[in-house]
């Protein structure tokens, strides 16, 4: 046999054997498809927010207990006293190899739903201040959690294809950006080892279900939470000259605060300044003593988000000044030190590496680069600010037909976080589920 005729061979071989692995995970999601939409429809119908995930932590648990792995529940240590962690930590050894992270969140958002679904939900809870408030799963985190139940049950099932450690979590809070870092201070990787890679996925809004998106690099924005106490001096309305109005300063403050981004941030970098909430006042004759704003920042680049908060603080101090505040009224500016996000960075090393094993998943054409996103995540904690290896891939989440439709009529389709919101569940967990086993297999791989 001539060295040529052998090397072809081999290639057929390996060819064949690839495509009967893939019909053999087609034909296990197929067949789990069924009980993961059941399971989504039930976590849709009864989401928690975050820091109360505890239903929602014990059905997960269940699914991974039930797949094979070992589960270990309540893992996550705040910062905030009285805050118990609900993460999921599920880990499945196969031999000796590498260790991949995959990770899913749990919690849902206040929210009242309006799609109108047979399994939407009706949930309202009382937060600890007493407030009542409506919950949906308004981001998708039902879709992912259904993903990493389909993801567990096939690579369990796969085990002779794959060596390696497997530990998939189920990270809480990361709709208030405090559930990753709660769960590396309960000692995450010191106790159930540290991943060589780190993998998540997340539904979005505004491209097909069935469809994978791929973003290389920067994918989503830092996000910082600032506040300004606005301070002025308080008087009878129909006196106005008694008083330094802080209402008024405030709302000059506000619109100052839209040129930073315009006239301070080079248009080659990304940045979004937000005044999300106004407080102030309690009757309409009184001129109060202080204003509150909470505004939000996202940058991709430390040193941009640095230049933006001195511009914020300089802003507010100046037209303080301008309005005549006394020195010891002026604003008072801070920084959260727990709501913040780091910059999503996806590896290009291992963005590249696991494109071609989803594009065998889910075919060549449905995988699409992706722009970034000026949204934030805390899934970027789990990189250890670079030391590991992460991606964050994306899941169109649209109804195909609504999505045409959308693009024919120019027409907005709802936005994550929106209360209309409904992913279409079968073909967006399908594909999760496929493209996540590929890129696990890939990275596992004998």
């Amino acid at each position: 046999m001539t060295p040529t005729r052998f090397l072809l061979l081999i290639f057929v071989a390996s060819l064949s054997g690839w495509h009967a692995g893939a019909a053999t995970v087609d034909a296990a999601v197929d067949k789990e498809l069924p009980s993961l939409v059941d399971f989504y429809k039930r976590l849709h119908a009864a989401p928690e927010v975050s820091h109360f995930e505890v239903a929602t932590s014990a059905a997960l648990a269940a699914q991974l207990r039930d797949a094979g792995f070992t589960v270990t529940e309540g893992v996550g240590k705040y910062e905030t006293p009285g805050l118990i962690g609900h993460g999921v930590v599920a880990v499945l050894e196969n031999g000796k190899g590498p260790t991949l992270l995959i990770r899913t969140d749990l919690d849902a958002l206040p929210v009242e739903e309006k799609t109108g679904l047979a399994y939407a939900s009706k949930v309202r809870f009382k937060l600890p201040n007493g407030q009542e408030v409506p919950v949906m799963h308004a981001c998708g985190h039902d879709i992912h959690m259904a993903t990493l139940v389909g993801t567990a049950r096939l690579l369990a099932s796969l085990r002779s294809s794959w060596r390696g450690k497997l530990i998939l979590i189920g990270q809480p809070s990361e709709e208030v950006i405090d559930g990753a870092k709660a769960m590396l201070a309960d000692g995450l990787y010191e106790r159930f080892g540290r991943p060589d890679f780190v993998l998540a996925l997340h539904d979005w809004d505004d491209f097909p279900a069935g469809k994978v998106g791929i973003t290389s690099g920067y994918m989503l924005a830092q996000s910082t939470q600032m506040d300004i106490l606005v301070r002025g001096v308080g008087a009878h309305g129909s006196k106005p000259e008694k008083s330094k109005d802080p209402i008024v300063l405030a709302a000059g403050i506000v619109l100052a605060l839209q040129t930073i981004v315009s006239r301070e941030i080079s248009p080659f970098e990304q940045a979004v300044v937000t005044v999300g909430t106004i407080h102030g006042g309690t009757k309409r004759n009184i001129i109060p003593d202080e204003v509150k704003l909470e505004l939000n920042i996202r940058t991709y680049k430390e040193d941009v988000r640095q230049k933006i908060l001195a511009s914020v603080e300089r802003i507010a101090r100046g037209e303080a000044i301008a309005a005549g505040v006394p020195e010891d009224r002026m604003p008072l500016v801070t920084v959260s030190a727990t709501e913040f996000a780091p910059a999503l960075y996806n590896d290009p090393k291992l963005t590249e590496r696991i494109v071609p094993a989803m594009k065998r998943a889910v075919g060549a054409d449905s995988v699409l680069e992706r722009s970034p996103a000026m949204g934030s995540e805390d899934f970027g904690e789990l990189g250890l600010d670079g030391k590991i290896p992460v991606v964050m891939f994306r899941v169109g989440a649209v109804d195909p037909a609504k999505y045409e439709e959308a693009q024919r009529t120019g027409a907005n389709l709802p936005t994550l976080h929106s209360p209309l919101f409904a992913p279409l569940p079968a073909p967006t967990i399908e594909a999760g589920v496929k493209a996540m086993t590929a890129a696990a297999l890939d990275l596992l791989k004998k």
